[in-house]
């Protein structure tokens, strides 16, 4: 089982970029697909992009993609979310998951362990 810690969230002014981690412990890294969520206030919790296994394969959503990359290092048990051209609709606290297999989910229900959540803001 690994569990996992989110950095790097903040307030950014809109068209700016920042840079989410999402750092895993445990020796099993390499086990899971791996999923970054966002919730923003009043609304479920949405998938936003994920990775496979063997970090070749990759899920973005509509809203996201062409702005965001999502890659992972499996020597440094660590998951990245880079996104750039935020607008204030990208505000929401974001969240990565892991679920134990070679591909990611789009379903939230399908991840076993979840970080704690980085808050990111994006001003207009």
């Amino acid at each position: 089982q690994v569990q996992l810690v989110e950095s790097g969230g903040g307030l950014v002014q809109a068209g700016g970029s920042l840079r989410l981690s999402c750092a895993a412990s445990g020796r099993t890294f390499m086990n899971y697909a791996l999923g970054w969520f966002r919730e923003a206030p009043g609304k479920e919790r949405v998938i936003v992009a994920g990775v496979s296994r063997g970090g070749t394969v990759f899920y973005y959503s509509d809203s996201v993609k062409g702005r965001f990359t999502v890659s992972r290092d499996n020597a440094k048990n660590t998951v990245y979310l880079q996104m750039s051209s935020l607008t204030p609709e990208d505000t929401a606290v974001y969240y990565c998951a892991a679920r134990l297999s070679l591909s990611a989910s789009t379903r939230s229900a399908d991840y076993g362990t979840w970080g704690q959540g980085a808050q990111v803001t994006v001003s207009s």
